[in-house]
């Protein structure tokens, strides 16, 4: 039904994708992110992208990516592909030597609870990065 890759950003198509599904899913003017950093994946129904995500190093946490983005257009919420691409965003987190994943969440109880799914755990950052009621989360890639 659905099928996830990983994508190269470079390629003008994918990089336009990955726009359009940010501004589909993240519609509350969130800054877009710098595409060319990181790792990102696009899920797929047929030849329709439907969700991304994104990994990043971390700036914050040494040796650590930032789960910087997961988006799902609206119709396909509910059918697993938030855990999905934190799956393999992970994976190939371990791949690149990190040893851990850390990300944020803000009023999206949806989000902290698949982070929680996943083994995320809440954590207190020495420097916080994002707003005052942010929940930050951590996961050990063991």
């Amino acid at each position: 039904m659905y099928r996830i890759r990983e994508v190269d950003p470079q390629d003008e198509e994918v990089s336009d994708a990955l726009a359009e599904l940010h501004q589909l899913t993240f519609c509350d003017g969130t800054r877009v992110p710098d595409f060319e950093q990181g790792y990102w994946w696009i899920a797929f129904r047929g030849l329709k992208p439907i969700a991304f995500a994104g990994v990043v190093p971390s700036t914050h946490v040494a040796n650590a990516g930032y789960l910087c983005r997961v988006g799902v257009v609206m119709q396909h919420c509910g059918h697993g592909l938030q855990v999905r691409l934190t799956r393999a965003l992970e994976a190939r987190a371990r791949r690149a030597g990190w040893k851990a994943i850390v990300s944020d969440t803000t009023d999206n109880r949806y989000s902290a609870n698949n982070f929680i799914r996943r083994g995320y755990r809440l954590f207190e950052p020495a420097s916080p990065w994002a707003w005052q009621h942010t929940l930050y989360w951590r996961k050990e890639l063991v």
